[in-house]
């Protein structure tokens, strides 16, 4: 009866995670399949570029590349979407492992993405001069590492 009791959550987590796979369109090597990288920056669609010349950092891409340039909804500004125009080489994902090992295909193209939006509307990409702290702390380090982990995008 104790096996059957702990059988049940793992099946169940099996099922959402089967369940989540199918839904979000991956292929059975974790890579998503056409997903667009998107940010709305807050300048009007002449000022952002067009597909066929992207703003830079996007532009170092060349063909590589896919991009959409349109009106954000609500007249917010402009939506900047990109995404791989080919197939993944074999043997790299987008999964969650690959993006904490650094081996995430598509994470070069989000801090692309991000310098753009940074350039277009600040007109520099702003980073921290100093580390947040002085002295190093238990927490600092494991935050470090996260950071490091992350590819320079600040999320995981």
């Amino acid at each position: 009866m104790r096996k059957t009791v702990w059988m049940v959550p793992l099946v169940g987590a099996a099922g959402v995670a089967a369940a989540w796979r199918a839904r979000s369109g991956s292929r059975p090597g974790g890579r998503p399949d056409g997903r667009w990288l998107t940010v709305t920056v807050n300048r009007p669609v002449a000022e952002v570029g067009t597909e066929e010349k992207p703003p830079p950092p996007l532009d170092r891409f060349g063909d590589s590349v896919d991009v959409r340039i349109r009106p954000a909804p609500g007249d917010r500004g402009t939506e900047l979407a990109v995404r791989p125009a080919g197939p993944a080489p074999e043997g790299t994902s987008s999964s969650l492992p690959a993006r904490l090992a650094g081996e995430d295909p598509r994470q070069e193209l989000r801090l692309a993405l991000r310098e753009a939006k940074a350039l277009l509307e600040a007109g520099e990409v702003l980073r921290p001069d100093a580390p947040p702290t002085t002295r190093p702390t238990p927490a600092g380090k494991l935050i470090g590492l996260l950071d490091r982990r992350s590819g320079g995008e600040g999320v995981l």
